[in-house]
């Protein structure tokens, strides 16, 4: 978003309705019982999480160290408390409702949404906060590297929709596939480039729509319509994210084959990205001590992409 620190654009994001135009209206419930099913159990969650320090490990290790997640109050970044100041946000992830109902083809739908609604029944957003004081690579005979050190971010979450498909993957039985749509802002996200000399201040991913060239919605329904001139449900409320500010990530994760021409690999990881559909801005690039300027992408679209993950043998 350009300019994080208008408290007054925040608010607006928060509070702007999913559907932005007449023939987008603010689904229902019956509505939503297409997307998410008509029963199932309802999980209300609010947590902070801490982690001393998570690693990998193969022959050297990869460790992040100081993990704190939580509400937008985990920032230290004065945008996080002038909106925690506007709204009451604390360092709780609070708010949030998880919805898991099972489908009568065996599908598992989770879909995580927020406990608040704005003055016209929309469910404002959920606000989130990471921290991490370092992430480094280490030697077995004390090398050491630190990646990235200081990272501190905080954004909104529009939605989450999980869904565990029981179809068949390429004819093999008993696989499936886990499709992931996710809604979200990053408001602020501070960090350095320690082995590079390179700061980061004031990094922010929004929607398509927050600034720049828009796409509007004939345009987010060519992106996200299977058939742009009849929207489903569920791509209408994709088309509404979007134009409420959100970023948009849309992805398959299942158990493939590898792709390559040459590749013989079975049994892989796969992961197929249908839509990531962002804007970027950077409000300093920092190197040597100073800034050098503001860096922007705007209307980044990643669309048909495969990766095929594995192990490699030693």
């Amino acid at each position: 978003m350009k300019g994080l620190k208008k408290l007054a654009l925040v608010t607006a994001v928060a509070a702007a309705p999913f559907a932005a135009h007449a023939e987008l209206q603010a689904m229902d419930e019956s509505a939503m019982g297409n997307v998410t099913g008509q029963a199932g159990v309802t999980i209300e969650l609010e947590t902070q999480v801490s982690i001393g320090q998570f690693t990998y490990t193969d022959q050297g290790t990869f460790a992040v160290k100081g993990i704190e997640l939580g509400g937008a109050g985990v920032s230290s970044s004065q945008s996080a408390a002038d909106y925690a100041a506007a709204t009451g946000a604390g360092s709780l992830l609070d708010e949030l409702k998880i919805d898991i109902d099972i489908a009568d083809d065996g599908d598992a739908v989770i879909h995580v949404g927020s406990m608040q609604e704005d003055g016209s029944g929309n469910p404002l957003p959920i606000d989130w906060g990471f921290t991490a004081d370092s992430m480094e690579l280490e030697g077995n005979a004390d090398q050491n590297t630190v990646l990235v050190s200081n990272m501190d971010a905080w954004g909104l979450l529009g939605a989450l929709d999980i869904r565990v498909d029981t179809d068949d993957v390429e004819g093999q039985v008993g696989t499936g596939t886990l499709n992931l749509d996710a809604a979200f802002t990053v408001e602020e996200m501070n960090f350095d480039v320690e082995f590079l000399g390179v700061g980061i201040r004031g990094m922010s991913i929004t929607g398509s729509e927050d600034g720049g060239e828009t796409l509007g919605a004939a345009g987010l329904a060519a992106i996200f319509g299977e058939d742009p001139t009849a929207l489903t449900a569920e791509e209408q409320r994709k088309v509404g994210l979007a134009q409420a500010g959100f970023a948009i990530i849309g992805m398959d994760v299942y158990k493939g084959d590898g792709f390559g021409s040459n590749s013989t690999a079975t049994g892989v990881l796969r992961i197929d990205v249908d839509d990531v559909l962002m804007d970027i801005n950077v409000a300093q690039t920092i190197i040597g001590g100073e800034s050098i300027g503001t860096i922007g992408i705007d209307n980044l679209h990643v669309s048909n992409t495969r990766l095929a993950v594995y192990g490699k043998a030693d």
